[in-house]
């Protein structure tokens, strides 16, 4: 109950600080505007920054430092949403239980979204509130998101997936496909708020990166799952469309009771690099509980 308290407060803090930084954005461009919002508030579990919190807690982080790396994130996260969405790319028409941002507006307006809200966590990270030592942090936190957003990271990602879909593809191939497009946010979280812990060692930093690594492909695999089995109503989005797309995925390339034990095994080692460090994970277990047994 504690958790769920938490999960709810750390969703309501970040919303409001994102709808925040909208709100006070000038009118010159409204319909822009309007569809970053869409793209940032409508619906959002928010799992980002409930894991940045979480390990930001466990080392002492300043509160301002971790809301700014969380909301600079979810500006990344849903920039990525609204392009993966678009026509071109996966062409969904269903996000978060609500129209996506080409449909609820159009095409280039939904491109600009993006493009913005791309920009702006750089901005975030680059200008809002952090601690003194967060503050002398700013460029190499510019330099992870920049990595896990580009080449190195997402965009690096969703390019194997196009060029795979309709394709079979190794297991090592899906692997590093879903490390890049889903993994390397997921990371990033992790290596960016450790990064301004002054009191984290470096072999401490390396495992909770680790076990961000894992809990990243257990969250696709996940993912992967309830594509096949999951509701469309809890889910938010439509189900079936890999399948329907040609896009190669844990299930079908090992068949699904393969796909649920490697997943079982990503949860348990996952479990083991928590149980290495030198803290109380007990929220970072709950964390890891919840994102490879959720149903939406």
């Amino acid at each position: 109950m504690i958790f769920d308290a938490l999960r709810q407060q750390v969703k309501n803090q970040t919303d409001e600080s994102l709808l925040h930084l909208i709100s006070i954005l000038p009118d010159h461009a409204p319909q822009l505007k309007a569809a970053m919002q869409h793209a940032l508030l409508v619906g959002g579990k928010r799992m980002r920054p409930l894991l940045v919190n979480l390990v930001g807690n466990t080392l002492d982080v300043p509160t301002s430092d971790q809301l700014t790396i969380s909301m600079a994130i979810e500006c990344v996260h849903a920039y990525s949403l609204v392009h993966d969405d678009l026509p071109a790319m996966d062409d969904d028409e269903l996000r978060r239980g609500q129209p996506t941002c080409h449909i609820a507006f159009n095409e280039a307006t939904a491109i600009l979204a993006g493009d913005a809200l791309q920009t702006l966590a750089f901005t975030i990270l680059a200008d809002h509130p952090m601690s003194e030592f967060g503050h002398a942090q700013r460029a190499r936190l510019v330099s992870l998101l920049a990595k896990a957003a580009g080449y190195l990271g997402m965009c690096g990602g969703q390019a194997i997936d196009l060029d795979s879909t309709g394709k079979n593809v190794s297991l090592s191939r899906l692997t590093e496909l879903h490390q890049l497009k889903t993994g390397a946010l997921l990371c990033s979280c992790v290596e960016m708020i450790t990064l301004v812990s002054p009191e984290v060692s470096i072999k401490d930093r390396a495992q909770f990166i680790e076990f961000a690594r894992l809990i990243g492909l257990a969250f696709q695999i996940q993912d992967d799952i309830l594509d096949v089995e999951g509701d469309a109503g809890q889910l938010g989005k439509s189900t079936g469309s890999d399948i329907a797309q040609g896009k190669m995925t844990f299930p079908a390339l090992l068949g699904m009771d393969n796909a649920k034990k490697e997943l079982a095994q990503l949860h348990e080692r996952a479990l083991q690099a928590l149980d290495s460090l030198p803290y109380n994970t007990e929220y970072l277990v709950a964390f890891t509980d919840l994102m490879v047994k959720r149903n939406y």
